[in-house]
């Protein structure tokens, strides 16, 4: 069966030093200005080609940019670092979900790792096959199940109640198990998905009992999967999860491959050193390769970037409208907030902030803040930044991953437009929402009227 698994092992990202946090420290110094695609131009912030303040102008504020070059870069970057001839790559798509940016990778030779039906459907819709998407879901309705069977998409089973449900539902289907592997790293407590404070997977002293329930069912489980957290920079992390997989994967004779999840850190303040994913995936395939050639099986090795891939590739602009000063604070107001951006106050997550009009110059110590009627509303407590005015506009980086995706319309505030450049060329690829979308699907509302025409099923299963 293998071993119970280490004690839990809980490590967040290390690095040197950020970002002062003094005033008169940098993150407005054009020497900080290191995301990925950024430029300065005559002490401007251009992003793609196109200066900032022109993106705004011309597309309206506030406002996602995503550079379709850097999603490419890291793409083909990680891809090239596994060494082991059958590595696959699934994209987590709840990084972001829009349609431009699966096909864009779907164009790389990745895959889709989804964790909902609305995920499979748009994954489906923008050109991915059944075979390239591995649906794994966490405490789902049977509807949900039966919603992925219908499209013969394979299944991750995350409890043993899902591995019941499933072999009533589809006895004899093949599947993958996802395990809580004892191991569990992240930056904040809300994203790490492994030990025993997390909901993710079946405990490893429980796999007894969900083979029985697997055999019981004609489950074929021809796959593991793990995922211990997300904003990993030690690569030892990985190792030691992979570790905990391999040693399990020995009482699973019908294993086709192994999913090791995703996880991969991207460094968000100066100084914090990268993860080096070319030793990461020398490391993970020869420990890999190894693993295989001892069980005298050739498995497959799986993974599932998500942040990594399209993080640094997005930035939000937005335009700052007020400024005012209490005892204690340089309050910078935008006409963004949480609702858009919601990763500082969710997470405690670090955004290098940018005046994109003036990128050096006098700086101040300033909050940066949004216009939603909650205390909370702050993209940064404090930061030195070249000095804000009405007027101008600040850039938010790093926001390519879990900024639009996780937005929301609180405030009954509409939801800004994303837009991609690619080749320097600029593109609407969803649309800025308006007032009408509030009440679109409320009673009475567009949408909401005429006859009784027969329900359709949402991609939640339901009517």
């Amino acid at each position: 069966m293998g071993r119970a698994g280490p004690r839990t092992r809980v490590v967040r990202p290390g690095g040197r030093a950020g970002v002062r946090a003094g005033r008169g420290g940098g993150a407005g110094r054009g020497r900080d200005v290191a995301a990925a695609g950024l430029d300065v131009r005559g002490n401007r912030l251009w992003w793609g080609g196109t200066a900032c303040e022109r993106l705004v102008e011309r597309f309206g504020s506030p406002l996602y940019v995503y550079d379709a070059e850097v999603i490419r870069a890291r793409a083909r970057a990680l891809r090239a670092a596994f060494t082991w001839p059958r590595t696959r790559l699934l994209y987590s798509c709840k990084a972001n979900s829009n349609p431009a940016v699966l096909r864009l990778l779907r164009g790389e030779g990745y895959g889709i790792d989804a964790v909902s039906p609305g995920e499979i459907a748009l994954a489906l819709r923008s050109g991915f096959g059944r075979g390239d998407i591995l649906y794994t879901g966490n405490n789902v309705t049977d509807d949900e199940l039966r919603f992925a069977l219908s499209r013969r998409v394979r299944i991750t089973a995350d409890s043993l109640s899902q591995l019941e449900r499933l072999g009533r539902l589809a006895p004899g289907t093949s599947i993958a198990l996802r395990v809580n592997p004892d191991v569990g790293a992240g930056h904040h407590d809300h994203v790490i998905t492994g030990g025993p404070e997390s909901k993710f997977g079946v405990w490893i002293d429980q796999l007894r009992e969900a083979k029985r329930l697997a055999r019981r069912a004609g489950l074929r489980i021809v796959g593991l999967h793990q995922h211990v957290g997300s904003g990993i920079l030690d690569a030892e992390v990985f190792l030691d999860a992979m570790e905990v997989l391999l040693d399990l994967s020995g009482g699973f004779p019908d294993l086709e491959f192994l999913d090791f999840g995703g996880g991969l850190g991207v460094p968000a303040k100066t100084g914090q050193e990268p993860l080096d994913v070319r030793a990461l995936g020398a490391m993970l395939s020869a420990r890999f390769g190894r693993a295989c050639e001892r069980a005298g099986r050739g498995l497959t090795m799986v993974l599932e970037p998500g942040r990594f891939l399209v993080a640094e590739a997005g930035v939000l602009l937005a335009r700052v409208n007020t400024v005012k000063r209490t005892p204690e604070h340089i309050f910078a107001g935008t006409d963004s907030g949480f609702h858009h951006l919601i990763r500082h106050p969710l997470y405690g997550a670090h955004h290098e902030i940018v005046n994109a009009t003036r990128v050096t110059g006098p700086e101040e110590f300033v909050a940066v803040c949004g216009h939603v009627c909650e205390s909370g509303d702050l993209f940064t407590h404090g930061r030195s930044i070249s000095r804000l005015r009405e007027g101008d506009v600040v850039a938010v980086l790093q926001a390519g991953a879990y900024g639009f995706a996780m937005s929301m319309q609180y405030n009954s505030r509409p939801r800004p437009a994303e837009v991609l450049v690619d080749g320097g060329r600029a593109r609407v690829i969803r649309r800025r929402e308006t007032l009408a979308d509030l009440w679109r699907t409320v009673e009475g509302g567009k949408g909401g009227k005429g006859g009784k025409k027969k329900p359709q099923m949402n991609t939640d299963g339901h009517r």
